[in-house]
């Protein structure tokens, strides 16, 4: 059988492509970085060109997509994506991106990084960072059965057939359920995270009925009973990706730069990519051509049929792009350039098998990597290894990844500083990029955050030990994007200066918000569901035609006050009696955009803190009566009610209402210091912890500290967050728990005596001091160690 060739390149994409479907001969979809959903439709075929259009637009990654096919009730089928921001979309093909999806399916707490349809087309599957898969109901769209008993991130999802349903998992392990929910089986996936399923064609050598892959470079083949059937080798990295062929071959893609097509058990074909990370690959049912998706922001279509093949010109264009790629040192292992083959074992020496890589000393002094083509008997060159000898520098352990940098950066004075971990490999842009979405923080700082990480590289080359030092617990940055090197990068010589001191941080003496959004995306969304509710009957809790405008009166008050809006306004008192009223009225699923509207408000406006009902109950009784913070299936409503509550102390009016309301606010958030409550939810755990450093505040406060009822209040504070720190791992939520816990010991020697002798603070300070090394950490530690001693 002939090998792949490229068929075309699918250009238009601004940052990696994370996901792709292939559903037909004509059609390619994609999702990326970029936040945008494509549709790619062929419209000649020799050669092949395909047009793009986006079908969605957010402001979030999405890196995950799939196919629901046509139906009578769908009859262009629907393109189902997911991402960053925890949202579900789901859109018919063709529909401006402008247009409010068909659906939004809410109920994920962290990043959506895997989607699958059933065969029959009666239910979707979807797995997320939140460790957990839910399956949805396409007749109602709505949640049938969350698939639980994981430890880490779901990182793949298969709808093997109508009742079955398999799901890999971070915690390395591999389980069979029912889409109802019932766990049939677990089995142990290999030795590292499992991240990849695809189930094997009837026709395969092997008898298997599905494959996993993952961390360990390895493909395993398994029977639905749990019986390893074989395994394959040759991939040298991470495997993302994996998907069967009509004619039983399977083809898996990699953070190696290849996809390889394997028959039975053999690699027959690598197809080496000008890009590091190659996330994913897809197949066509209809024609058994293949699509690729890598970090160089291109789809790639392939196909072994020689009518469907790119012209020779864009064939060998792509041939030499991958030749003129850069290597990083870090993929090939250790190098003794001394001891390399020089250009004459291109000619003298066969490869044992495809994808087979050797490292040839050229003439000028550089490294050049080959890789075996079976087919062809010939060695390719497949780009020039950079950095080659002497990259020996110390790593340092940040939320379980290797960094050559982990920096503190001071937002704002008297605020906890944020932690920036960089890798020399990577583009400066873009670790700016993904530390102000982390945190929250406008893009307009991107040239700043820019400027502080090569001021403090002062262009350190790869190599270099770094000079701060840290560790915190594994999971939180799986974008593979520390290990990426970035061709064409320019790096001076000097190494960076030794960091400052670290001044005292306790006590803390600033209220903390959390008021980043993007308005007009919050706004969509309310339109959205508003229309669903409409068109599903629910009149008498939708929006009018007035209230939405006044909201869109509100938000534009909001984006020009920069969220500080003056106490006359007067879009603020009857915009919160209109969300609180939806917060109330509306389907817990549909109440994620309210609520965070309500959020920015709290911090913006005194008329949250003010308003009332006809019966007095005030923000706080809302929120009680409306059970959004006791609502742990849709935690991201917890989180953002809690982010609510900690925004009411941006004004006085919310100060006063909180200092009055502390018993009630108490008693909603309490539990969420139990770590099994809100574990898997970094956000909610970091929200929960910025409410009570303001209530630390508040108590330290010159107008509060000499007050009984501070004392008793400081004790609360010191049980609670001692239980939050015994359970929580994640770096940001611990530091702020600290200085919350800090900042209540300075009220004097009767909080301290009760935090030795009733909670247990030196102990507790001690077991995270041994778990966490983070020098922001220990710097607290410390500080609150010498109040206890």
């Amino acid at each position: 059988m002939s090998e792949f060739k490229l068929s075309a390149s699918l250009e238009g994409h601004e940052d990696d492509v994370r996901g792709a479907s292939f559903p037909d001969a004509k059609t390619v979809l994609s999702a990326s970085r970029d936040a945008t959903v494509r549709v790619w439709t062929q419209v000649s075929q020799n050669p092949p060109k395909y047009d793009d259009a986006i079908a969605s637009h957010g402001q979030a990654f999405v890196n995950s997509i799939t196919f629901l096919p046509p139906s009578s009730d769908y009859q262009k089928g629907l393109i189902l994506a997911g991402g960053k921001d925890t949202i579900i979309e789901v859109r018919e093909p063709g529909k401006p991106p402008d247009d409010n999806a068909e659906r939004l399916l809410l109920g994920h707490a962290h990043n959506v990084c895997s989607l699958d349809v059933s065969p029959d087309g009666s239910w979707v599957v979807s797995g997320s960072w939140d460790a957990s898969a839910r399956v949805w109901s396409v007749s109602k769209w709505d949640t049938i059965s969350v698939l639980e008993n994981h430890e880490g991130s779901v990182w793949a999802v298969l709808a093997y057939d109508k009742d079955t349903i398999i799901t890999a998992c971070a915690d390395h392990q591999i389980r069979i359920f029912t889409p109802t929910g019932k766990l049939l089986r677990t089995i142990r996936g290999g030795s590292d995270v499992v991240r990849a399923l695809c189930k094997v064609p009837k026709n395969h050598p092997s008898g298997a009925d599905f494959a996993s892959a993952g961390n360990d470079g390895t493909i395993r083949l398994w029977d639905i009973g749990g019986r390893q059937i074989g395994e394959l080798f040759g991939h040298e990295n991470f495997i993302y990706s994996i998907t069967s062929l009509p004619n039983g071959d399977l083809v898996s893609s990699s953070e190696d730069r290849t996809v390889r097509v394997w028959r039975g058990t053999q690699c027959v074909q690598t197809i080496t990519h000008p890009a590091i990370s190659v996330w994913t690959v897809a197949a066509c049912l209809e024609n058994g051509d293949i699509v690729s998706g890598a970090s160089d922001r291109i789809l790639r279509v392939f196909t072994r049929d020689s009518e469907r093949q790119a012209d020779p010109q864009t064939i060998q264009a792509f041939e030499e792009s991958v030749k003129g790629s850069a290597i990083p040192q870090q993929q090939m292992g250790e190098i003794n350039k001394e001891k390399l083959p020089g250009p004459e074992f291109l000619t003298q020496k066969s490869g044992t098998k495809d994808g087979q890589v050797v490292m040839i000393r050229e003439d000028n002094g550089s490294v050049t990597a080959h890789t075996w083509s079976t087919a062809a008997s010939q060695w390719t060159n497949v780009g020039t290894v950079v950095d080659a000898v002497g990259s020996s520098g110390k790593k340092i352990d940040y939320l379980g990844k290797d960094y050559d940098y982990v920096f503190d950066v001071d937002i704002e004075d008297g605020k906890p500083p944020l932690k920036l971990p960089f890798n020399l490999s990577q583009n400066p842009h873009e670790a700016a990029a993904i530390f102000l979405q982390d945190n929250e923080l406008p893009m307009s700082y991107n040239d700043q955050v820019v400027d502080f990480i090569l001021k403090n590289t002062q262009g350190a080359t790869l190599g270099q030990s770094s000079q701060s030092s840290g560790q915190a617990p594994a999971g939180s940055d799986p974008w593979g994007m520390e290990s990426r090197y970035r061709p064409g990068e320019s790096q001076p010589s000097s190494s960076p200066p030794p960091p400052s001191s670290r001044p005292k941080v306790l006590p803390q003496t600033q209220y903390l918000s959390i008021k980043t959004a993007n308005l007009p995306i919050i706004l969509k969304k309310i339109e959205e569901l508003n229309t669903q509710l409409v068109i599903s009957g629910a009149k008498d809790s939708t929006l009018s035609p007035d209230q939405i405008s006044l909201l869109r009166t509100l938000i534009t008050s909001l984006e020009k006050s920069s969220l500080n809006l003056p106490a006359s306004d007067p879009s603020a008192p009857e915009g919160i009696e209109i969300l609180l009223h939806l917060l109330t009225s509306w389907p817990p699923a549909s109440r994620l955009p309210v609520l965070d509207l309500i959020r920015l408000l709290a911090a913006g406006s005194p008329a949250t803190a003010t308003f009332r009902t006809s019966s007095s109950a005030s923000i706080i009784e809302i929120f009680a009566q409306s059970g959004v913070i006791a609502d742990m299936e849709r935690p991201n409503n917890v989180m953002l009610g809690v982010r609510a509550l900690a925004n009411l102390f941006e004004t006085d009016k919310g100060r006063q209402l909180s200092d009055e309301k502390f018993t009630e606010i108490h008693g909603l958030v309490a539990p969420l210091c139990k770590g099994s409550t809100s574990a898997n939810n970094r956000n909610l755990t970091i929200a929960v912890a910025t409410l009570y450093i303001n209530y630390a505040v508040l108590c330290n406060s010159a107008s509060h500290a000499n007050l009984p009822s501070s004392m008793d209040r400081a004790l609360v504070i010191v049980e609670d967050l001692t239980g939050l720190l015994r359970a929580e791992k994640d770096s940001e939520a611990v530091y702020r728990a600290l200085v919350g816990l800090g900042t209540v010991l300075g009220l004097g020697e009767e909080v301290v005596s009760a935090a030795r002798e009733l909670y247990e603070v030196p102990d507790v300070v001690r077991m995270v001091k041994g778990r966490n090394g983070e020098p922001r950490i220990k710097g607290v530690i410390g500080e609150i160690e010498g109040m206890l001693k």
